[in-house]
């Protein structure tokens, strides 16, 4: 069945995020579209990595309406959130690759934990991917052989593994320079054009939410709602020097 492209692949609507019995961000309201691409900003500690947490049901949802990709968050059952996660693609901030196995072999190890067992279809998947991501060449490479930049295309190649219809990328610049950032987010912009996913980028970098346009939310006090991506709400207050929370 093709995807319906009328619908939200994320429809979050009044959802409290609680962690350790804190309240984290209260009412949150959150559309994601096929094909949108929307950046959570604010500062260190405002929920916006909590949210992603949320949106891959590693923090449980209790309360108002939270559909993604098909899966009803409030009621979703343990066994179903390996099949919700084949349907998003995470990119983090510090790369997450297996050090004591070669890029190829950090592939196929979550194509094998998410069901593939073809080793013919394993190979075709992961020499696709790397080379979508301007990595074809570098298989065999292990991860402290490349630098920050490769490895978070490395990375990216990862998120894209099962053809997820969203991504995720928390900070994903956050431990780059200027023109690695700037080629990652060449990266998930060509994926982006070529296979329409919804993103989701948590940034602090205004650089890339003024360079690369899409919609914006604001996450402080307890709310993140969305803002005018244009207007000068002194964003650059809410954005210089954060760090994950």
């Amino acid at each position: 069945m093709p995807p319906d492209y009328s619908e939200p692949i994320i429809d979050l609507s009044g959802i409290d995020i609680v962690k350790e019995e804190s309240l984290i961000v209260s009412e949150l309201n959150l559309k994601l579209m096929r094909g949108d691409i929307l950046y959570l900003i604010g500062r260190v500690g405002s929920g916006k990595t909590s949210i992603v947490k949320s949106i891959i049901a590693e923090i449980p949802v209790n309360k108002g309406k939270a559909m993604v990709a098909g899966f009803n968050l409030i009621n979703i059952r343990e066994r179903e959130i390996p099949l919700l996660r084949r349907k998003i693609g995470v990119v983090f901030q510090d790369f997450q690759l297996l050090n004591d196995r070669t890029v190829y072999n950090n592939l196929k190890f979550v194509l094998e934990a998410t069901g593939w067992k073809d080793e013919k279809d394993i190979e075709e998947i992961i020499k696709s991917k790397l080379e979508s991501v301007g990595m074809g060449l570098k298989a065999h490479k292990m991860p402290h052989q490349l630098s920050g930049g490769e490895q978070q295309r490395v990375a990216i190649a990862r998120a894209l593994l099962n053809n997820p219809e969203i991504i995720l990328a928390d900070e994903p610049t956050g431990n780059l320079d200027v023109d690695t950032a700037n080629e990652i987010m060449n990266v998930l912009m060509k994926i982006h054009r070529e296979q329409n996913p919804g993103i989701i980028i948590v940034t602090h970098n205004r650089s890339i939410v003024k360079r690369y346009p899409g919609r914006v939310m604001l996450c402080e006090n307890l709310s993140c709602t969305e803002i005018d991506a244009v207007q000068e709400i002194d964003i650059s207050q809410m954005l210089e020097e954060d760090v994950l929370e």
